[in-house]
């Protein structure tokens, strides 16, 4: 009888089981909920003078500190940036308002601020589409109205995120990507809860 290589077998395998790990999405490796927020959901003591304004086309975030601009940086974008993000695997970014909803320092893109896609809104087109239920659509509202992170495993997508990883070219699966000293910068300057508004342009 002949007998099966097992080891050999295990070592097509193995990469497999790797690069399918790698092109999850852009949140954490392994995955995000494995990973504790750092900073508790207690009170929400950012307001709007406290806020992340991200221009797609202009490839620009803007950071607010008390009504003050403290600093604009290059982003990066999804491979397909035009448009607003309606499903799983469109690769594109989501436009609205959104506030940090989770905070990971153990992504392998370096640090990741989660944001909270789908909102609302998303969620409604979804329902109106057929992408998602009712009951989907609801738990996704009352995240919302709890300033908490939404359903992330929904077919409208989720660990949507600002991380680092770099800006030459839009290379995310929907993330905003900075560079690796920028996220830094907005690790430490931003906090949980803070509202972050995507724009298709700058309309001023």
């Amino acid at each position: 009888m002949k007998k099966h290589n097992y080891k050999n077998h295990f070592g097509l395998v193995l990469p497999i089981i790797l690069i399918a790990t790698c092109m999850s999405a852009c949140g954490s490796l392994p995955p995000f909920d494995s990973f504790p927020i750092k900073e508790p959901p207690a009170k929400d003591n950012s307001s709007e003078d406290d806020r992340i304004e991200i221009f797609k086309n202009e490839r620009i975030l803007n950071l607010y500190l008390d009504g003050e601009l403290s600093g604009t940086f290059t982003i990066a974008l999804g491979h397909s940036p035009a448009g607003d993000k309606d499903k799983q695997g469109d690769k594109r970014t989501p436009t609205g308002k959104y506030y940090i909803c989770t905070r990971n320092d153990k992504s392998r893109f370096t640090l990741f601020l989660g944001l909270s896609y789908p909102n609302t809104n998303d969620a409604k087109r979804g329902l109106d589409r057929g992408l998602i239920d009712q009951a989907t659509y609801n738990t996704i509202a009352d995240a919302e109205k709890s300033n908490i992170r939404p359903p992330w495993n929904t077919p409208l997508g989720g660990e949507i995120g600002i991380h680092g990883g770099g800006t030459s070219s839009d290379w995310t699966l929907g993330c905003i990507a900075l560079s690796d000293e920028d996220i830094r910068t907005l690790w430490e300057k931003t906090k949980l809860k803070m509202p972050v508004y995507i724009y298709e342009k700058n309309n001023s």
